[in-house]
């Protein structure tokens, strides 16, 4: 899918939709500094642990997810944006289903 329209307004909970028993991305927008990208997550699906070399912060748009960070449970729902530090063994698991906005600064 390519990378949504810059100048434009855009509804995120609708640029991404749910998929039975799956997680969904969109990339949004991407640099080479950075990237912005949209998940979908059915309810049960999750990102098993991995690091990252670089800061991630998550927004939820909708729905409920439990975010591990160094081993630590964080219960988020809509509304709710953490920060995933660099380099820190991090999962993710929906609650329910979820949308979520990623962005990650290269810096």
């Amino acid at each position: 899918m390519p990378t949504a329209a810059k100048s434009q307004i855009l509804k995120l909970v609708e640029l991404v939709s749910y998929q039975d028993g799956s997680v969904v991305s969109r990339q949004i927008t991407k640099a080479d500094m950075g990237n912005v990208t949209l998940f979908a997550f059915d309810a049960g699906q999750e990102l098993s642990e991995h690091t990252a070399p670089f800061d991630a912060l998550v927004h939820l748009l909708e729905g409920e997810a439990e975010i591990r960070i160094s081993g630590k449970p964080y219960l988020l729902s809509a509304g709710d944006a953490i920060v995933m530090p660099a380099n820190a063994p991090h999962a993710l698991k929906a609650s329910t289903k979820f949308k979520m906005l990623l962005t990650m600064i290269r810096a």
